[in-house]
């Protein structure tokens, strides 16, 4: 049942309102029990409205340009009347928890259009490079008639793939002088990218033309992603918005091949499906958590781990026992 607080915040992402969308995406991020309640019927009237953005992934390593190639292109994309979202995800501190979230202070440009909304939020120990609620918010934006959805991650590596099984093309932003292809590739992601971009090109424009070369030989030993699809290698300059076309180009490009063979469509429903699956998980490990009688067995088990008097395995095993 939906009371009339909820109502209002669905009725003012419907009509675009920016503050009824942050204040949405900040009911999704809590975790009271009593909040994802709420967030849950916001999201489930919201539903019809979203799906109609394309949903881009960027990920790569620190220091090579992502805010300031997200703020060039969100601009670029804005001048063809499109609306940006960025869902930007800073790093969270495992000592403090805490979380500087400054990436709306270095796309200053962008957060200064009405056609663009970023959040940024605490990656807060989530896998992956994302925020543990950044799929609902991307949901939101759609529903608030944002048809590009920019998911910013954290940096690069295993773990950071997550963000491509949430969005519709995943992009490895590369730095040109960054050391040698078997080096600088890591196998794990690239084999995820569907588009290659060396950033900063204009630094060393020699480099960055070795660097593409270097990089097109090896995604040649890889499996591809997609027999729909062969991924392209491109360069741009975010500072001096050089290539920026090109580069939306490939991404209509590749939508336009995925929808054709229906590899589009695909996509979207395992990553739903994956998405409820992580959620499920993530349910149960709440309820154990949270079950009186693993609470009130955990502390001399933990001991006994700590102090190697019981193996991790029989642990766990009374553990799981004392849920059931």
């Amino acid at each position: 049942m939906i009371d009339a607080s909820d109502q209002s915040l669905i009725d003012g992402v419907l009509a675009g309102q920016r503050r009824a969308l942050a204040k949405t995406i900040t009911l999704i991020e809590s975790t009271r029990d009593d909040h994802q309640l709420r967030a849950g019927e916001v999201l489930r009237a919201l539903l019809p409205r979203t799906g109609r953005s394309i949903r881009v992934g960027i990920s790569g390593v620190p220091g090579v340009g992502k805010s300031t190639f997200i703020e060039a292109l969100g601009l670029a994309l804005i001048a063809r009347g499109h609306k940006v979202a960025v869902l930007a995800i800073d790093p969270s501190s495992t000592v403090t928890g805490g979380s500087i979230l400054g990436d709306k202070t270095r796309m200053e440009h962008l957060s200064q259009s009405l056609d663009a909304f970023i959040r940024p939020s605490p990656s807060a120990g989530s896998l992956g490079g994302v925020a543990a609620r950044t799929r609902e918010a991307m949901l939101v934006c759609e529903a608030a008639g944002f048809d590009v959805v920019i998911v910013e991650t954290v940096g690069v590596g295993q773990s950071e793939t997550a963000v491509a099984g949430m969005t519709d093309v995943f992009v490895l932003l590369q730095l040109p002088n960054a050391g040698d292809d078997l080096q600088a590739i890591k196998k794990g992601i690239v084999e995820l990218a569907d588009v290659v971009v060396f950033n900063k090109a204009d630094l060393d424009e020699t480099a960055a033309e070795r660097a593409m070369q270097q990089m097109k030989g090896a995604l040649h030993l890889l499996r591809a992603a997609s027999p729909d699809w062969t991924v392209p290698v491109l360069k741009v300059s975010a500072v001096k918005h050089a290539g920026l076309d090109e580069f939306w180009s490939a991404i209509l490009r590749y939508r336009d091949a995925m929808q054709a063979s229906g590899a589009w469509e695909a996509r979207r429903s395992r990553q739903a499906l994956d998405w409820m699956w992580a959620l499920v998980d993530q349910g149960l490990r709440h309820r154990f958590e949270h079950h009186p009688a693993v609470r009130a067995a955990l502390p001399d088990i933990r001991a006994a781990v700590a102090a190697g008097t019981l193996p991790a395995s029989a642990a766990a095993l009374r553990l799981l026992q004392a849920m059931d």
